[in-house]
């Protein structure tokens, strides 16, 4: 599976994001990717409410068209007071931005590539745009995309409003020092229900990307004071986690381990035969799973396989099962990815494992947390996005923590400290609540 990023320059996404209000852009389709075909370009974009074409050419052009409504291919001209051309290039310090002739008509949504009557992307499905003058919208050539139709690259990208901040914030925190203290201090403190059990067994899933093996870094640099990269993280198209890895934390550099194993694994992909096998899930689930087993995706673990363990007890299971999502794809969750996600929680519902979401990226997804992290219950698109995660995964809003993992900074920060904590005390919660369901004679199993 190929990495699709955006090919804007900082200095293209200000000017881009100068026509609009309070908006992100997250990218949907890329031509040199997916391929510069109207089918391609459909099969990303229908349906996906307000979106921008952002087409590139040699002249040095940044051009296209928005619309507020979506594409649906129904073969009609589509009226939209909202929709404009637009260009952008070094030489000009603010964008072009050209609306209608007649303030009403947004595009044709034909089987085509983007047809905005005065240009069609995507021509013949083809790196080019077909111009056709004085139709729908007015402009000069040379000033629009420099008399240059051949395409470098073309990409479109869902538009979406941020909102600002709420009046007053939607869940309780505490941003003080001595909250961070205290959440510190009940985790290394905790002690599971159960005899047999010293350490509760939290297992993260998720997509390839959306940060479990750095959560993993991140809470290991909490508790050792400095920043820690025990966990292979970074970007790539497939999982970088081939293992089925247990990370003991230790409180300092030669603490005891804290009352807590976190348990990494491959991400969940879209294709079939890729990522984390369901079986392998269930293995994990039930503890026969040894740390360090090397996943094969097209072929799950089995009892005559090394690495797996036959006999296991109350303290090899998984206590609480984390799903991890990227607040910045929320929107963008394929179909595939959230059926996987279906029949995950279906299966742990069934063998009855307490289940969290952590939202990872949240000053990514969102300006005024990136500002101020305390922002982060004040901010109506974080509280939009749980609300769509709840939805989509079918997890209780009260179930979704949203969290920032630390990635390019060199020191530890109080306020991402105390989100990682908060969301670390509500999975030992959680985990309880799996030791209180299980039969007494487990309890009192030594």
């Amino acid at each position: 599976m190929s990495v699709v990023t955006s090919s804007l320059s900082g200095d293209q996404e200000k000017k881009l994001l100068s026509l609009f209000g309070h908006v992100r852009l997250s990218l949907l389709y890329k031509a040199s990717v997916q391929g510069y075909t109207a089918a391609a370009f459909h099969a990303r974009c229908n349906s996906q409410g307000p979106t921008l074409v952002a087409a590139y050419n040699k002249a040095g052009f940044l051009f296209g068209a928005y619309t507020s409504k979506d594409y649906t291919q129904n073969g009609q001209p589509i009226n939209d007071d909202k929709a404009f051309l637009y260009s952008i290039n070094d030489e000009r310090k603010n964008p072009l931005r050209v609306s209608s002739a007649n303030g009403q008509y947004g595009f044709t949504d034909e089987n085509t590539g983007p047809n905005f009557g005065a240009l069609v992307f995507l021509f013949n499905d083809t790196a080019t745009v077909q111009y056709n003058a004085g139709n729908s919208y007015n402009f000069e050539a040379a000033q629009m995309h420099g008399d240059d139709l051949q395409l470098t690259e073309c990409e479109v990208y869902r538009v979406e409003e941020l909102g600002g901040c709420l009046t007053k914030t939607w869940r309780n925190m505490q941003w003080t020092s001595e909250r961070k203290r205290q959440l510190k201090e009940k985790i290394k403190n905790y002690k599971p229900d159960v005899k047999s059990v010293s350490q509760a067994r939290v297992l993260l899933v998720g997509p390839v990307g959306a940060g479990k093996s750095s959560f993993f870094n991140s809470v290991n640099s909490i508790f050792r004071g400095n920043m820690t990269s025990q966990a292979i993280c970074g970007s790539a198209g497939t999982s970088l986690t081939t293992q089925f890895r247990t990370f003991t934390i230790k409180s300092g550099k030669s603490g005891e381990p804290i009352p807590l194993i976190l348990c990494d694994t491959m991400g969940l992909e879209e294709a079939s035969g890729a990522g984390l096998d369901m079986e392998d899930i269930v293995n994990i689930y039930k503890g026969h799973v040894q740390d360090r087993y090397q996943f094969n995706p097209m072929t799950p673990l089995s009892e005559d396989v090394p690495g797996y363990r036959k006999h296991v007890s109350l303290k090899d299971q998984i206590h609480c099962v984390v799903y991890v999502v990227d607040a910045c794809r929320v929107s963008l969750m394929s179909a595939k990815i959230v059926e996987k996600f279906a029949a995950i929680r279906k299966k742990t519902n069934q063998i009855g494992i307490p289940q969290l979401v952590l939202m990872t990226k949240v000053d990514e997804a969102c300006p005024l947390v990136s500002e101020d992290l305390q922002n982060v219950y004040m901010s109506h698109y974080i509280q939009r996005k749980i609300q769509e995660l709840s939805a989509s995964l079918g997890v209780p809003v009260s179930g979704i923590l949203p969290v920032k993992n630390y990635s390019q900074e060199l020191e530890l920060n109080q306020n991402t400290d105390i989100l990682i904590l908060s969301a670390l005390d509500q999975m030992l919660n959680y985990a309880d609540s799996f030791f209180e369901n299980q039969p007494e004679e487990e309890k009192e199993e030594l």
